[in-house]
């Protein structure tokens, strides 16, 4: 473990992550970390098959200049799900961009669950996040992603900053999903029915790996009847987008979602992180 003290242009926090399959379990076997991001020690609430981890943000929140720089490897075989201990808040801007990059490399057989909780975005932050996955053949993938733009329980609407949002994942050279978004803080884009529609919040689900059917498509529209949702059957997956009000009602729907992925694919029992009932 190696930590700096934050210099005047930010953080730099660094995790890096490697875990492994030793006889049917999955091991954490590498973690260096670097203030102030921090893992916490791995357990096993579903048995020594899945290994569950949770990153802290030790600063409590990111700042612009803050750089924060994650990669995670699974080994042929590992199973693991990572998660976040609590929201993350990134402040106004003061003149600078936060950014966050995780790379990730999957392994054939591997799997990841990357479920963090919701990102909230302050008004008047300045905020990039890039994510790229190489994913091997019979390697699998999941992941949600939740924002809020302003802190809408205090009145508060994203006017003013800027939010952009790029993920990637590859197999072999070829791309299976990129996604690249930008939204400004800008009245006329917050009410645009182009833009959020006068919703603070939204959220999109990827699942790669084995091709989803046409049943467990309309199952998953079936769970959400307001219109501000999106179910899209892709090579090899299944896509999820949201946009509405509701932390809860996101999260809620995206969970059933996993859960129906996760017995459907993964043959796991559902297992919600303890993490999320603190």
């Amino acid at each position: 473990m190696i930590s700096h003290p934050q210099t005047a242009a930010g953080w730099h926090g660094k995790l890096d992550l490697v875990y492994a399959d030793r006889l049917n379990s999955t091991q954490l076997i590498y973690n260096h970390h670097q203030a102030p991001l921090k893992v916490q020690r791995p357990f096993y609430p579903e048995g020594e098959k899945v290994c569950h981890s949770v990153i802290l943000h030790t600063a409590g929140g990111v700042v612009g200049g803050d750089r924060l720089s994650s990669h995670f490897h699974l080994q042929p075989n590992a199973q693991a799900l990572i998660t976040t201990a609590a929201a993350s808040k990134i402040y106004r801007s003061n003149g600078l961009q936060a950014r966050q990059t995780i790379n990730i490399q999957i392994d054939a057989g591997a799997c990841l669950e990357l479920l963090p909780q919701e990102t909230i975005l302050f008004n008047g932050a300045d905020y990039r996040q890039d994510l790229r996955v190489e994913l091997a053949p019979k390697a699998s993938f999941i992941a949600w992603e939740i924002t809020r733009f302003g802190r809408s329980a205090r009145g508060e609407k994203f006017l003013q900053g800027q939010w952009r949002s790029h993920t990637e994942i590859w197999q072999q050279g070829v791309p299976l999903w990129i996604d690249r978004q930008f939204l400004p803080g800008d009245s006329e884009v917050f009410h645009s029915p182009h833009g959020l529609f006068g919703q603070p919040i939204v959220g999109s689900l990827i699942w790669l790996g084995y091709p989803v059917s046409a049943e467990i498509v309309e199952k998953t529209r079936s769970l959400f009847t307001p219109h501000s949702i999106g179910v899209t059957q892709i090579e090899h997956g299944l896509l999820c987008r949201y946009r509405g009000s509701s932390t809860s009602e996101v999260r809620n729907w995206f969970t059933v979602v996993w859960q129906i992925l996760r017995t459907s694919f993964l043959n796991r029992s559902n297992c919600i992180p303890r993490v999320w009932q603190i």
